[in-house]
């Protein structure tokens, strides 16, 4: 099996990878998620639903994140929102705006109210990923990149990217690098830190994340 190396350039305005969020609390982390990114691509090939032989797949494989510094900035911003209130419930149009509860119930029906949520966004970031694939699912993932059947977007629909995200498969992981520290000069950016998988403890932090999804859908896991 012959392995390609996918190259990704994320770039926003806003970007969110959250990792163990609830819903009055939508934290990120400040990098690209695994499953984030794997989201990111079956968002492109039109793969709705479980997935989970197609997530099982791209399981085997790995990622690497390399995140950039733009300019002395804010990092974090933290988005106030107020859901299910203020809506007719005359109106049976604004009656389907409210929230429904797990049970199928609209949250208002036991005057619960509108529910506080904080949302949490990356501000300006910028992450160039490699992902090792086999030839077959990198030469998929780039024509899906290149004309994707749904809207693409970085963690979070509000996450509109600002460039390309495909920037070529390239035979090694050290030409994917090469052409990385390229894209990241002619912008005039600087290498902030790196994420790798597995554990490496002398090479800086170790996270432990809940970031390999075998089944996306309504129930994901």
């Amino acid at each position: 099996m012959n392995t390609r190396y996918l190259l990704l350039w994320l770039e926003a305005p806003l970007q969110s990878w959250g990792s163990d969020s609830k819903f009055g609390r939508r934290d990120t982390l400040n990098f690209p998620t695994r499953s984030g990114i794997l989201g990111l691509i079956l968002c492109a090939l039109g793969a709705s639903g479980e997935q989970r032989e197609l997530l099982d797949r791209f399981g085997a494989f790995t990622q690497t994140v390399h995140a950039f510094t733009v300019h002395q900035r804010e990092a974090l911003l933290c988005d106030f929102q107020m859901v299910g209130s203020g809506y007719d419930t005359e109106d049976p149009w604004q009656k389907l705006l409210e929230p429904y509860k797990s049970d199928g119930k609209q949250r208002n029906s036991d005057g619960g109210g509108a529910k506080m949520t904080y949302r949490y966004y990356l501000q300006d970031a910028r992450f160039g990923v490699i992902l090792d694939l086999p030839e077959d699912l990198a030469a998929q993932a780039k024509t899906a990149l290149q004309h994707p059947v749904f809207d693409l977007y970085l963690g979070r629909k509000a996450c509109v990217p600002t460039d390309f995200i495909y920037r070529g498969i390239y035979p090694s992981d050290e030409e994917a690098n090469k052409e990385l520290n390229h894209l990241a000069a002619e912008k005039g950016l600087t290498l902030d830190f790196t994420v790798i998988n597995g554990d490496f403890p002398e090479k800086g932090d170790v996270m432990t994340l809940n970031d390999i999804p075998v089944q996306f859908g309504t129930e994901k896991k």
